[in-house]
């Protein structure tokens, strides 16, 4: 466990101001701070938090919320396919228990050791440090997000929070050219698409994006 918190530590620099900005957002959203407190800990997923903040805050419908939060999660099933010849041997209730406390930085930091390392209590209690020690941070930043934003008077206005966090969390994420043409065409369609009904301009963005870079990456070579 100790080696696991060790390994995720350093990207705690990330996820607490992630976590402060998501608090005080959902402070002043249609949420609230308790709804928004709640979600931190039933839907605990960063990204994918924001966006539903942004959308139930812009009145889409609620089929778009999940969707929109399911698309944006996805790239949780590639890693459960990774991860899943190494979980198969630990116990059944840590089988069901872990993969809620899956993230992108304890997937990272676990996959990587679980190349040096055959025992499976070991891969267990190792990812069970990394990703246990993030949900930790990850709540007490919420928290704190949130005492902080309750104070925050409704005249300054945070709606620009959630689109630059997102920013910083794209930029780091465009390493090639197909990467680029994906955020381009989705980042622009969103935009361009921002008055569409139920809400649905995001996802139209995000799926029109998908395919842009999908297609970029055969042509681009």
């Amino acid at each position: 466990m100790l080696d696991g918190a060790q390994a995720v530590a350093p990207m705690m620099l990330g996820v607490i101001p992630f976590g402060l900005v998501f608090g005080i957002v959902a402070a002043g959203s249609a949420l609230g701070p308790l709804l928004g407190g709640a979600s931190s800990m039933i839907v605990f997923a960063g990204a994918a938090q924001l966006a539903m903040v942004d959308l139930i805050d812009a009145g889409a419908a609620t089929v778009v919320v999940i969707a929109t939060a399911l698309i944006i999660n996805a790239r949780h099933i590639m890693y459960s396919a990774a991860l899943a010849p190494h979980f198969q041997d630990f116990p059944t209730p840590a089988r069901f228990a872990l993969p809620y406390v899956m993230t992108d930085q304890a997937f990272a930091v676990s996959i990587v050791r679980y190349n040096d390392v055959d025992d499976p209590v070991y891969k267990q209690w190792y990812f069970t440090g990394a990703a246990v020690t993030l949900w930790i941070v990850w709540q007490l930043s919420t928290i704190t997000g949130i005492v902080v934003g309750a104070q925050v008077p409704d005249s300054w206005s945070l709606d620009f929070a959630i689109p630059l966090v997102f920013l910083v969390l794209l930029v780091p994420a465009v390493k090639s050219r197909p990467d680029l043409v994906a955020a381009v065409v989705g980042g622009g369609i969103a935009v361009a698409a921002a008055g569409a009904p139920y809400g649905l301009g995001l996802m139209i963005g995000a799926v029109c994006g998908i395919v842009a870079g999908v297609i970029a990456h055969r042509v681009i070579r």
